[in-house]
């Protein structure tokens, strides 16, 4: 079930969400380090977090001379394919499952794609989210994105409970290598919502933390 409580200090409503995955998983893009955490309020997105999944070293993949200098197939990287989960019950009311999941970008080929983020951001909301389920829960919207193409469980207008896989790690949409993107806002669409912060089992965890699902 998900709660709102109230943000020390803020006036801001939080929803408590379980993490929304199996294995260890690093946090980057984080709001607790920074608001907005990815640099931008569009899409409601500043209060959105990064979850990348690491293998038994806590470590993604391999950085080699060659991914330096070239992009890499998803499924190079430790996590991709692996369970995402419901963080939240309540009602899907979105999900999209028709987009690639494409090379993965470090080194000199993330410069490169850097450079063509704002044509992604200009193409709206699902250019950015990828494949993605979205929860309705009682107390706001979750979103998962980045999803693995033709790995989602559910369907829309489907009650989920908490911890009920719903699709897999891609790299779909706006992603330099597999993860998952959650955030959370007050309303759909999108595109007029407001973000709202979360916590996870208590707590909002900090860039370069691994946490386990």
């Amino acid at each position: 079930m998900a709660l709102a409580h109230e943000a020390k200090g803020a006036g801001l409503m939080t929803i408590e969400l379980a993490l929304p995955f199996v294995g260890a998983w690093q946090v980057r893009n984080s709001p607790a380090d920074r608001v907005p955490s990815h640099g931008t309020t569009r899409f409601a997105s500043a209060q959105a977090i990064d979850f990348v999944p690491v293998g038994g070293d806590e470590r993604t993949a391999p950085l080699t001379w060659r991914s330096l200098l070239r992009p890499e197939p998803p499924q190079r990287f430790p996590g991709f394919g692996r369970d995402i989960v419901s963080p939240v019950a309540g009602e899907v009311v979105a999900a999209h499952d028709g987009e690639v999941d494409h090379e993965a970008y470090r080194g000199l080929p993330s410069l490169g794609y850097a450079l063509t983020q704002g044509r992604r951001a200009a193409a709206g909301w699902p250019a950015l989210a990828g494949n993605h389920v979205t929860i309705r829960c009682a107390v706001g919207v979750v979103v998962l994105c980045h999803l693995q193409r033709g790995s989602q469980a559910v369907t829309v207008g489907e009650q989920v409970g908490t911890g009920q896989p719903v699709a897999r790690c891609g790299n779909s949409g706006n992603s330099t290598e597999p993860h998952v993107h959650v955030q959370a806002i007050d309303r759909l669409p999108v595109e007029a919502a407001q973000a709202v912060p979360m916590t996870f089992d208590g707590r909002l965890p900090h860039n370069g933390e691994i946490v386990q699902g």
